[in-house]
């Protein structure tokens, strides 16, 4: 953060990105206390130490905008999935508290909750299980079809522009509609 306020003046807003999703498959009881870890150091912990270091640096600026990525995990979960979806709950967690602690000083802090998008963590599965990711994009989707990291990108922009400057503490669902239904 200092070497980004010294270089452009200031930090306006901040996408706080980080996820890994193992152990996977895996039942409550089953998890080992090293892979739990690892998942809350990546998932939560990091987000947390980003906000940590931002926050001051918007404060000093008058204003911010902090988006930090849940998943569509975060706010319904999967079997299997019980390190992953814990983390991404805590990510809301955090966030509406941060919202909260810091609103009234300029500082709006929102999250997005994708759904299954391309991305680096997704498209192994696409590859390498096309028929468990047909299935599960028809179970998780009523677009029925697997989410564009552009269209997480267009959300994120949004939070962090002038646009959003009154929403604060939101989870921004970008799922495709997972949760909205009942099938």
């Amino acid at each position: 953060m200092a070497q980004t306020v010294e270089r452009f003046g200031r930090l306006d807003c901040a996408f706080n990105n980080a996820g890994i999703t193992r152990p996977t498959l895996t039942p409550v009881a089953e998890i080992d206390e090293k892979g739990w870890d690892e998942t809350m150091a990546v998932n939560l912990k990091a987000v947390w130490l980003c906000m940590k270091y931002e926050i001051p640096a918007m404060l000093n600026a008058g204003k911010g905008a902090i988006v930090n990525c849940s998943s569509m995990y975060g706010v319904a979960g999967d079997v299997g999935h019980a390190a992953y979806c814990a983390s991404k709950s805590a990510v809301i967690g955090l966030t509406k508290v941060a919202a909260v602690d810091y609103g009234q000083q300029g500082i709006r802090v929102n999250a997005v909750s994708p759904g299954f998008v391309h991305s680096e963590m997704v498209d192994p599965y696409v590859e390498n299980a096309p028929e468990l990711m047909k299935a599960s994009t028809s179970r998780h989707s009523a677009m029925n079809r697997l989410g564009e990291a552009s269209e997480v990108a267009a959300g994120v922009a949004w939070l962090c522009s002038d646009a959003a400057s009154f929403v604060n503490g939101t989870v921004l669902r970008m799922d495709g509609g997972e949760t909205t239904r009942l099938y």
